[in-house]
């Protein structure tokens, strides 16, 4: 171990076997270049782990062994004292290009650094690849073996594990495009048997990050709550004449569905970055759910709602564009603009198929005097939408190991079936009303009674986006939730 008492890891195999991939996805780190071009890393790089602006732990990225069987025989054949081996093979080499990698790769080691070596399971054990491993185990360094599964291929496995337990203290598989919360602390958990002396120190790294991992749900959770409260009690006042009413209304609703966009956005955006994903910047494919616009008919279908349920949100949002006529006209239609609201409302809903639900169908408008009243979001529906698509965020999100760089590739939320497939359409009665006390707060509630229901409504997030983190680390897919 380093002087500083920080567990530091090399991380070493042969050109182009994913070990970059490995780095990335263990040190929660996409900055991490990852190539399918060999010999893309020439030098080392140091990749902290930090959790609250501590250094807990250090990954260091080397280049491949360059011609390890060379390297081999000049340690194999070196007389002096086992302790200066690797400074005078890199003393005798630093200068010779032929070597120049191989002498990059031992220097962390020679510094104090474990060993991480990572080979490619989906291919056979080759010549050059024992070479390699007795190059390490000639270090005398605390080492662990990776085998990184880049494919389904598990024909060479056994090969593989045979070889490594005569040169290895510990051997992993670990597949670092796939691999979830759980499966990082079970290799972090396992490299404390590959030197009693380390395992102190690893205690506490692996203490840290679960800790760290709460407290990002509960910050989600905290996340969520805030944008559903800020989107939903949404108002604003202006002044208006009856002559321009009509189309002040269409303006407000205007403003109001791109101030929902921009909301939502932060709202993902922050998950995004508390799980340290800074690079990818989730564009997702048009035929992601959460690429659809969030008042689309085709997102309130498949979040849950059934084609009668949207032609009752249609008609509830046209009802309460009625009622804000006839706050205008003093009472004197006695609710017969309310009905043909309703009517209008529903009509247009069912007729425009997939065509936007507009704002006009969530949101209360009153007019009085020369006032019009914008809000606050008059359908509950809107909280369960946006409920859905802050929780399919959070799981693709954790679901997308940092050492994955094929982002062209399909959204696992893209549904294959129509029908409900959103989380909060399974949720009971009890779990609803919670939702419903939270919308009935933002309403008319007190500040106190909003702070409250507010911190009920994170409770019951919390307990939803840990059983969407175990229901994926147990699966070893993503959530079942998703169709």
């Amino acid at each position: 171990m380093r002087a500083d008492n920080i567990p530091e890891f090399a991380i070493i195999g042969h050109p182009n076997e994913g070990k970059s991939s490995v780095l990335s996805t263990l040190a929660e780190d996409d900055s991490v270049r990852v190539s399918a071009i060999p010999g893309e890393t020439v030098v080392c790089q140091a990749f902290p782990v930090r959790i609250d602006g501590r250094e807990i732990l250090r990954f260091i990225d080397t280049p491949g062994f360059q011609n390890p069987r060379q390297t081999l025989e000049w340690l194999q054949n070196f007389s002096g004292p086992e302790e200066e081996m690797l400074p005078a093979f890199i003393a005798a080499h630093r200068h010779h290009p032929a070597f120049h990698d191989d002498c990059e790769l031992l220097v962390p080691v020679t510094a104090g650094a474990g060993v991480i070596f990572v080979v490619d399971g989906s291919r056979p054990l080759r010549h050059v690849d024992r070479a390699e491993m007795e190059i390490l185990r000639l270090t005398g360094a605390p080492r662990m073996a990776v085998i990184n599964c880049k494919e389904e291929d598990s024909g060479y496995l056994d090969q593989w594990q045979s070889t490594f337990r005569k040169h290895f203290n510990a051997v992993r598989i670990f597949n670092s495009c796939q691999a979830n919360y759980r499966q990082r602390i079970e290799l972090l958990e396992s490299l404390k048997a590959i030197d009693q002396q380390w395992e102190p120190a690893l205690k506490i790294v692996v203490e840290a990050f679960r800790t760290d991992w709460e407290a990002r749900i509960t910050r989600t959770a905290a996340i969520l709550a805030d944008m559903l409260r800020d989107i939903l009690a949404y108002r604003q006042t202006v002044a208006c004449s009856k002559k321009k009413e009509s189309q002040l209304r269409e303006q407000l609703h205007r403003e109001y569905l791109a101030y929902v966009t921009v909301e939502e956005r932060r709202g993902h955006e922050a998950i995004r970055q508390l799980f340290k994903h800074n690079i990818f910047n989730l564009e997702l494919p048009p035929q992601s759910i959460l690429a659809e616009d969030l008042f689309s008919r085709r997102t309130w279908e498949f979040l849950g709602l059934t084609n009668r349920q949207i032609i009752v949100a249609g008609a509830v949002g046209g009802a309460a564009l009625g009622v804000g006529i006839d706050a205008a006209t003093l009472g004197s239609s006695f609710g017969l603009f309310s009905a043909m609201g309703g009517l209008i409302g529903a009509g247009a809903t069912a007729f425009k198929g997939k065509d936007v639900l507009t704002g006009v169908r969530l949101l209360g408008m009153k007019m009085g005097g020369e006032l019009l009243q914008v809000g606050p979001v008059s359908n509950v529906q809107l909280l369960y939408i946006l409920l859905d698509r802050g929780l399919l965020f959070y799981a693709h999100v954790i679901n997308w190991a940092h050492g994955r760089r094929d982002y062209e590739r399909l959204d696992p939320l893209v549904p294959a079936v129509s029908g409900k497939s959103g989380f909060t359409s399974g949720w009971d009665r009890e779990q609803r009303k919670i939702c419903d006390l939270f919308f009935r707060a933002i309403h008319k509630g007190t500040p106190g009674e909003i702070e409250a229901a507010s911190e009920t409504l994170q409770g019951l997030l919390c307990d939803q986006l840990w059983a969407i983190c175990e229901d994926r680390m147990s699966a070893g897919g993503v959530p079942a939730c998703r169709s």
